[in-house]
C-alpha cells in the first residue's frame, strides 16, 4: 500500500490541478464521495461538471481532476486503492480510472442511466444500478464483460453487499404497483451477486417513496435504508402538524429477510426533509446521514438504539418511569420494553428517536447535502453539498473541521436559483418537505397518490411528471389551474411558506428547462420494429389514439370523459396527459390504478372510450406498448 500510495502522490504531481473545463461553463455539483483505503484522498464524483475529482482532506485542497462523460453519478475504489470506478449517468458506462496514471483505462459497458455502484471484491465483479432499466449490471472486472442483468423493482438508486458477499441489497427511488392500493409503497431488492439471481423483494411501509441510501452492517446482520413515507391517506390540510411527507430509516433484518422497524428522523417540530446518504461506523456503533433538503447531518447512536429496539431500555432510565409521563402516555421505548412487537408503532411516533437522546443534527456549510462517507478508520466524516460545489469534513461527533471548494463558485442564475428551490425544505413550514419529496429525479414521478386541495377534499390523484407541463395547460388531472405558473404559485402557498414572487419566478425557470430524455427502450435511438408497428397502430383510425394523444407532446390539452370516473371521484371529465416519457411515469390513470400500458391498454379500457384496443390482438397490444415506452 506505502508503493500504491507514494505513486499516486506522484502523479498528483503531474496532473495539471486545473479543471480541464473552463470554470464558467458549468457549475460545480458534488454527488457521491468515497473514501481511499488509505483514508488519504477523497474522490467525489461531480455531476454537472463531468469529472472526477481528487481531494486531499489533509491540506484541504483539490489535487487531481479527470474528465468524464455524461453525468457522474456513483463512485467506489477497489480494495488495493488501485483503481476508481465512476457511473456515467446517461453515457450508460462506468469509468475505471487508474489512480497510479490517473486515466480512464477502460470504459465498461453498463445500462443508459447507471446510479449506484458496489464492489464484489472476492468474486472481482462491480454491481451498477441501472436507473432507467430497473436493473443491477453484473460485471466481470476481469474481462470487462457485463455477466447478467438482474431485474430489480424499479428505478435502482444505491447498492450495498454483505461482508461475506452472498447478498446485495438494492434501494429502489419510486414504488412500483398501483397507487390506488393501500399498501403501496417503495421496496429493497435483495440479490445474490454471486449466483446472478434476485432472491426476494422486501416492502417498505405504505406511501414510501425516494428509496434511497443503503448501507449493510460489518457482521452482515442488519442493512439500514432511507426513505421518505408519505401519508397520502390525508388531505395536504395536515402539511403544518408534519403528518404529510415524513421522513424514514428501515431496518432490514437480513437473516430473516423482513423489515425489522421504521423510525422516522423527523422532530415533532422539525421535519428531516429527503434524507439521502449513509454511513456507518466499523463498529456499528454510529450511523451519520445527510439530510438533503434541510442541509443537515444527523448522528445517531446505533448501538444504543438497537438495545432499545431490542426491548432492553434500563430501568434506571428516565423513559422507564411512569412519573415522567402526563395524561397516562408512556413512552414508545417502555411500551417495546414490555412488548417488542410494538416497535411496529415507531413508523408513526415523531419523537422517539429524540426523545431517548438517540439522534444529533448537525449543521454543514453548504446547500444540498448528499453523498456521505466516513474515513476506513471512522475519525472523518466527509459530506457533499450538491448546490455549493463543496466538501464538508466533520470529526467523529459532528464537528465541523473543514469545508473544501471543488472550484471557483460561480453565483447561480434564474434556472438553478430555481433547483436549488426546488430541492430546499427550509422553505416549507418546519421544513417538513420540498418539492422535490414528491418529485424526485428531476420533477419527474413518485409512485403514489396524493389529495391535493385543487378540486376539493377527499379524492386522491395520481402525482404527474412536471416535464414540460408549462407546454401542457390546463393542470391537475381536472384542469383546475390554468397554467403552470398559477400552479406553481399556489403549490407555494398551500404547502410551503408564503411565496416570494421571485422564488416562485426562479422555481418555474427551473421547470422551464427540464428536458425529455430519451427512452431506454429506443435501440440507437430508433424504434424497434415492435415499435413501429405499434406507431403505425396509434396513429391509425383503427384505434384513434392520436385523435387526443396529438401533436409534438402527444395532447390536444382538453379534458375528457373516458371512463375511468371511480366511486371518490366528483367528475367525469380529466386531462388528456402528454404521453412523453410515459415509460418512466407510472403508475398511469388519474387514480393510478393501471400499474402497466398494458393495463391502461385492456382493463382501464373496456368500453374503448380512451382509443379502440378492444379488438387488437395480444401482438397488436404488445407492438401498442412497445411504441408508448419508446416515447
Amino acid at each position: 500500500m506505502k508503493f500504491i500510495t507514494t505513486c499516486f502522490f506522484v502523479m498528483l504531481a503531474l496532473i495539471n490541478i486545473e479543471s480541464l473545463k473552463a470554470e464558467d461553463q458549468a457549475y460545480r455539483s458534488p454527488y457521491a464521495v468515497a473514501w481511499s483505503p488509505d483514508g488519504k484522498i477523497l474522490a467525489v464524483s461531480d455531476r454537472t461538471f463531468a469529472e472526477l475529482t481528487l481531494v486531499d482532506p489533509f491540506a484541504s485542497k483539490v489535487v487531481g481532476r479527470i474528465a468524464l462523460r455524461g453525468e457522474p453519478t456513483g463512485v467506489c475504489w477497489s480494495d488495493d486503492g488501485k483503481r476508481i470506478y465512476v457511473s456515467e449517468y446517461n453515457a450508460g458506462s462506468v469509468a475505471e480510472v487508474d489512480v497510479a496514471s490517473g486515466r480512464i483505462i477502460r470504459r465498461l459497458s453498463v445500462g443508459l442511466r447507471p446510479i449506484g455502484l458496489a464492489l464484489v471484491p472476492k468474486a472481482n465483479l462491480l454491481l451498477v444500478a441501472n436507473n432507467a432499466t430497473h436493473s443491477v449490471s453484473v460485471v466481470d472486472l476481469v474481462s470487462g464483460k457485463q455477466k447478467a442483468r438482474i431485474k430489480v423493482a424499479r428505478e435502482p438508486f444505491s447498492i450495498a453487499v454483505t461482508p461475506d458477499e452472498s447478498l446485495a441489497v438494492v434501494s429502489n427511488l419510486i414504488p412500483p404497483g398501483r397507487a390506488d392500493n393501500p399498501a403501496q409503497g417503495g421496496v429493497v431488492s435483495l440479490i445474490n451477486p454471486k449466483k446472478l439471481q434476485s432472491v426476494c423483494t422486501i416492502q417498505l411501509p405504505p406511501g414510501s417513496s425516494s428509496v434511497r441510501g443503503v448501507v449493510i452492517s460489518s457482521d452482515g446482520r442488519w442493512a439500514y435504508v432511507l426513505h421518505t413515507v408519505g401519508r397520502t391517506n390525508l388531505p395536504t390540510t395536515q402539511v403544518e402538524r408534519g403528518w404529510i411527507n415524513t421522513n424514514g430509516l428501515t431496518i432490514i433484518d437480513l437473516i430473516s429477510r423482513k423489515r425489522y422497524v421504521t423510525l422516522l428522523l423527523d422532530h415533532p417540530m422539525q421535519g428531516a426533509a429527503d434524507p439521502w446518504g449513509l454511513a456507518i461506523s466499523e463498529n456499528n456503533e454510529r450511523m451519520y446521514v445527510s439530510i438533503s433538503g434541510c442541509h443537515r447531518v444527523a448522528g445517531i447512536n446505533l448501538k444504543t438504539l438497537h438495545q432499545y429496539l431490542d426491548g432492553r431500555l434500563p430501568d434506571n432510565h428516565r423513559l422507564s418511569d411512569r412519573k415522567n409521563y402526563t395524561y397516562g402516555t408512556e413512552s414508545i421505548w417502555l411500551k417495546i420494553k414490555q412488548n417488542r412487537d410494538n416497535r411496529a408503532d415507531l413508523v408513526n411516533d415523531l419523537s422517539a428517536l429524540y426523545s431517548a437522546d438517540l439522534i444529533s443534527m448537525y449543521e454543514i456549510p453548504g446547500q444540498g447535502a448528499r453523498g456521505i462517507a466516513l474515513s476506513p478508520d471512522d475519525s472523518r466524516l466527509a459530506v457533499v453539498s450538491y448546490f455549493s460545489g463543496s466538501v464538508a469534513l466533520l470529526d467523529s461527533d459532528g464537528k465541523l473541521q473543514s469545508n473544501i471548494m471543488l472550484g471557483s463558485v460561480q453565483k447561480p442564475d434564474k434556472v438553478r436559483q430555481g433547483e436549488m428551490l426546488f430541492h430546499d425544505a427550509t422553505v416549507c413550514f418546519q421544513e417538513w418537505m420540498s418539492c422535490a419529496s414528491c418529485h424526485p429525479n428531476e420533477g419527474r414521478v413518485d409512485g403514489l397518490n396524493w389529495d391535493l386541495m385543487n378540486d376539493g377534499i377527499g379524492n386522491p390523484k395520481n402525482l404527474k411528471s412536471l416535464l414540460q407541463a408549462y407546454r401542457t395547460e390546463p393542470m391537475m388531472w381536472r384542469g383546475v389551474r390554468e397554467d403552470m405558473d398559477y400552479a406553481v404559485g399556489k403549490g407555494f402557498t398551500f404547502l410551503m411558506r408564503q411565496p416570494d414572487p421571485e422564488q416562485v419566478e426562479a422555481t418555474i425557470a427551473y421547470l422551464h428547462s427540464l428536458r425529455p430524455q430519451p427512452s431506454p427502450h429506443l435501440n440507437n435511438g430508433k424504434l424497434s420494429a415492435s415499435a413501429k408497428r405499434g406507431k403505425r397502430l396509434f396513429d391509425s383510425q383503427q384505434t384513434s389514439c392520436s385523435k387526443c394523444h396529438s401533436g409534438e407532446l402527444l395532447t390536444d390539452q382538453k379534458i375528457h370523459n373516458v371512463g375511468t370516473r371511480e366511486r371518490l371521484d366528483k367528475s367525469d371529465m380529466f386531462d388528456t396527459p402528454s404521453l412523453i416519457e410515459i415509460y418512466r411515469t407510472g403508475p398511469y390513470m388519474h387514480d393510478g390504478s393501471a400499474a402497466t400500458l398494458l393495463e391502461v391498454l385492456v382493463e382501464k379500457n373496456k368500453n374503448d372510450k380512451h382509443g379502440k384496443t378492444s379488438h387488437l390482438t395480444s401482438e397488436q397490444l404488445n407492438d401498442m406498448v412497445e411504441y408508448l415506452k419508446s416515447l
